[in-house]
């Protein structure tokens, strides 16, 4: 049995191919509903086909908690944790949920560790740039350089039990990618506590956990291919997280020119490069943060900090094809190219 599905991910295409050879189609099962403001998708396989009910309670749990995190990390519902967060920088520390101070103190954790290439207080910049195109006027040196006060997830104050604080009024976060890769990861600890342990969950085309296999399949496959429908490789997954993140995936244009989304948070300016990446982890929060990184960084300081991390590997390519891997990425994801 093949599934395939033709995800676009910054102007390259992504298409994941389920095979499931010898087996009934009712031993795989894949839903997906709109959360966090994209599309979370969710394959499902077991050796022997479980009940009707038992598949209905394993359902609800997975969509159930994506809801949850969706609610936690949100910030366009202003009774969000987070909106409450941002609307209330410079006032002090502020009692969140358990989970929200987990990720937040997480997140600062892969600042540190990517020298501030990924860092989720973010947002200002994102607006400074989103005004940029409305007013279709470039941001000025000494707009980026007042912003830049507001950016730095070394700021963030913690207390306990779960107390956050944004000491400098203006600041903002933005989880972004890493609140989807968070999700998954606890989706993916409620699985195995189902002893479901074969499963492809996909939030928003580029955060996935590839956890097992597909019945009677050697991992879970991807075809990576270029806008011209050229493919790149094939990478087979198993038991691990993977992000997938381009530089010029959603772009803005400011006085006839293109600018992606990717802004680098030590500089205040967008990346430039057309570049996709690929990082591969043990948990899809880490994922999310190594891959932006990744992008920031480019193939010499990103990789070399990828290669000292245990059970990460990572994989960069520019449009015009020039590619870098890590010297464990083609053993860890199989890939080949084509």
């Amino acid at each position: 049995m093949m599934r395939g599905w033709g995800l676009r991910i910054g102007g390259w295409t992504v298409v994941l191919s389920l095979l499931v050879l010898g087996s009934p189609a009712r031993a795989c099962e894949t839903d997906g509903r709109y959360i966090m403001g994209t599309v979370f998708q969710a394959t499902l396989c077991q050796a022997e086909p479980p009940s009707q009910g038992q598949m209905g309670a394993v359902w609800h749990e997975v969509f159930a908690t994506a809801r949850r995190f969706d609610d936690l990390f949100t910030t366009y519902a202003p009774h969000s944790p987070l909106s409450h967060l941002n609307s209330q920088a410079g006032q002090g520390l502020r009692a969140v949920p358990a989970e929200v101070s987990e990720i937040l103190r997480l997140s600062q954790r892969y600042a540190d560790l990517t020298n501030g290439a990924f860092d989720i207080t973010m947002r200002p910049l994102l607006s400074l740039w989103r005004q940029a195109e409305t007013t279709q006027t470039q941001p000025t040196a000494a707009a980026i350089r007042h912003t830049l006060r507001f950016i730095g997830s070394q700021k963030l104050h913690f207390a306990a039990p779960h107390r956050v604080g944004l000491p400098v009024p203006g600041m903002a976060l933005d989880l972004g990618g890493i609140g989807k890769g968070y999700a998954l990861d606890q989706i993916v600890k409620q699985l195995h506590e189902q002893r479901l342990t074969n499963a492809l969950l996909n939030f928003g085309q580029s955060s996935l956990w590839a956890l097992g296999r597909p019945t009677d399949g050697e991992g879970w496959r991807l075809l990576l291919r270029q806008p011209n429908g050229e493919v790149v490789g094939v990478v087979t997954f198993s038991d691990q997280a993977i992000s997938i993140s381009g530089s010029l995936g959603r772009s803005l244009q400011v006085e006839g020119r293109r600018y992606g989304h990717i802004i680098d948070p030590r500089t205040g300016r967008p990346v430039q490069r057309d570049l996709l990446a690929c990082v591969v982890a043990p948990s899809a929060a880490q994922a999310e943060a190594l891959s932006t990184a990744l992008l920031i960084l480019g193939e010499q300081e990103g990789l070399d900090l990828i290669e000292q991390l245990d059970g990460v590997e990572g994989f960069l390519r520019e449009a015009h094809g020039t590619q870098w891997m890590t010297t464990g990425w083609e053993r860890v994801s199989r890939f080949v190219a084509l």
